[in-house]
């Protein structure tokens, strides 16, 4: 059996799918204010002196502490359902469906939220290690509830999943930095569609 790792946003999709999840999860007001007071990290994201992951994380703390579990499920199925089957792209989803006919164990592995990228994967039928929130007394508490799961942290993931010797090969699909560590432990590698030599 072989292994197929895939980075999401931008692998998978044509765009990112956290920012569109955010926009229309959170309420208009709440997205003013918020946006002020993230407006400096995300000047610092645009200049590059704040990273995609720190940026990330401010705005989960900013846009949704306090949302409940039932709520925040709601709209991360609903993003699923309505947002997520608009912007996949056909080449990722034929790739994902020809790793699981040979019988290819595959694993989507990104750093957006499990809300809405589970629904996703349950209803395709593939593994999910990603990004996912704190909750206390059935809220959010602003914070995730393990590490970003970006750059090394998507290698760390895998590694602590899975035995990579169990494998005859390993596959890895990325199209940022933030996929590089993930890259790096397969044995065919493509970078934005292009396979690394």
């Amino acid at each position: 059996m072989n292994l197929a790792l895939f980075d999401f946003d931008g692998t998978i999709t044509h765009c990112d799918t956290f920012t569109p999840f955010i926009k229309k999860a959170v309420p208009s007001s709440r997205m003013y204010w918020g946006g002020l007071l993230l407006l400096p990290s995300i000047i610092g994201y645009r200049i590059g002196v704040c990273s995609a992951s720190t940026l990330r994380q401010q705005i989960v703390y900013v846009c949704l502490k306090g949302f409940s579990t039932t709520q925040f499920k709601a709209l991360g199925e609903t993003h699923a359902r309505e947002f997520l089957t608009t912007v996949i792209r056909a080449n990722a989803l034929e790739r994902i469906k020809w790793h699981l006919e040979v019988g290819d164990r595959v694993i989507v592995v990104s750093a957006s939220l499990e809300v809405y990228l589970k629904p996703w994967c349950d209803a395709l039928g593939v593994e999910l290690i990603c990004s996912q929130l704190q909750v206390n007394r059935e809220s959010l508490t602003g914070k995730y509830a393990n590490a970003d799961c970006s750059g090394e942290e998507k290698a760390k993931r895998v590694k602590s999943l899975v035995n990579l010797d169990e494998y005859q090969k390993i596959y890895a699909y990325g199209d940022t930095k933030e996929d590089e560590a993930l890259l790096k432990i397969a044995d065919e590698q493509y970078f934005q569609w292009q396979k690394r030599i």
